[in-house]
């Protein structure tokens, strides 16, 4: 019977809302084990400068302002069962009045490659690595040049068009504008994604900038009369980015066959320490003298992870366990992220990649 008796809706509770979202989320995962929900801790839907970045652009027109706030609630109550990110497309589950949750399909057009030469022209030289890019941490100046409504990297309404199988016939429903908000909830665990779904090469805005720092380095230390060459190692260690042999330098830029590539790496740092009072190493790892990817820290944090292959490991234990600070370990995990040795089960937890 409906509320009043005037066809108004029965009222939910919030306490209802949730626990059937919960109820739900417990059989789709015995279904599927990768499922991916949304999980928002705390008062904020996005604490990242990408997250927030993302929600203040969806929010800024007037298309979408008047009814993308429907999903807030939706979005905060856990009914974002699953969501998933590829290049131009999102597709989600959202839990709503129905016993079974409504399918979201959303698709964004990739960012057409001469407004991506031009923002790579207009940034270069305004981010040091890799890390501060993931971080958010940005200069002003290129925080305004990415986030304009007309030229930068988000997308407009109309680079937009979403589906729902649900009845309501909005332009935009409440299960839509949810999991656009969990798109910005995504991103505060992994910025990569939105570059994955913009089909544009994040490691391309600083890979340029490092590039010429250490050609005008190894020129002028070839120039010394003593004839002494930088290694390979000290570029990598100064710059945060690796020597390889390679045809494809970026940005397509051609180099001669005796002149190795340059490849982004996330680390930053010239030296890798770890405190006095970090916890010994985990049994089975003997030594940090010969790690496999010349960088113990990486191999510590990717060895804990693939010892916790059902239950996973959080960001807070692993620090606790090797006390490396917090941007080095998220710079650690992306880079694992990216060679796909390990993988998020839920935010700031993580597993061995099957």
């Amino acid at each position: 019977m409906s509320r009043y008796g005037y066809g108004y809706p029965r009222y939910v509770s919030v306490a209802q809302k949730k626990a059937k979202a919960e109820n739900t989320l417990k059989k789709l995962k015995k279904k599927d084990p990768d499922i991916s929900p949304i999980e928002i801790q705390g008062t904020k839907l996005a604490s990242s400068w990408w997250g927030i970045s993302w929600n203040k652009n969806l929010e800024g027109y007037a298309d979408f302002s008047n009814r993308i706030g429907r999903g807030r609630s939706y979005v905060r109550h856990g009914a974002v069962l699953d969501l998933k990110i590829k290049e131009g497309k999102i597709f989600s589950l959202v839990q709503g009045g129905a016993s079974r949750p409504y399918i979201v399909k959303i698709n964004i057009h990739k960012l057409k490659s001469t407004a991506w030469e031009t923002i790579l022209q207009k940034c270069r030289g305004k981010i040091d690595s890799m890390g501060d890019l993931v971080e958010g941490k940005l200069p002003r100046a290129m925080e305004t040049l990415l986030t304009d409504s007309k030229n930068g990297i988000f997308p407009s309404p109309s680079e937009i068009q979403f589906d729902c199988s649900c009845p309501d016939g909005a332009s935009m429903c409440k299960h839509v504008a949810a999991t656009l908000y969990g798109v910005g909830a995504r991103l505060d665990n992994d910025p990569s994604l939105f570059f994955t779904l913009r089909g544009v090469n994040m490691e391309a805005l600083v890979s340029q900038t490092l590039k010429n720092e250490a050609d005008t380095l190894l020129k002028r230390a070839r120039s010394k009369s003593s004839g002494r060459i930088i290694q390979n190692a000290d570029l990598s260690s100064t710059f945060g980015i690796e020597m390889e042999g390679g045809k494809n330098p970026p940005l397509g830029q051609k180099h001669k066959k005796s002149k190795p590539k340059l490849v982004i790496s996330p680390a930053t740092s010239k030296k890798s320490s770890v405190p006095k009072d970090a916890k010994p190493l985990l049994p089975g790892i003997k030594s940090r003298k010969k790690p496999m990817n010349n960088n113990p820290d990486y191999d510590l944090v990717v060895a804990m992870i693939r010892r916790r292959r059902v239950k996973g490991i959080g960001f807070k234990e692993i620090k606790e366990r090797t006390g490396i600070e917090d941007t080095k370990i998220r710079n650690i995990l992306f880079r694992a992220k990216q060679k796909n040795e390990i993988k998020n089960i839920s935010r700031g937890l993580y597993i061995k990649e099957t």
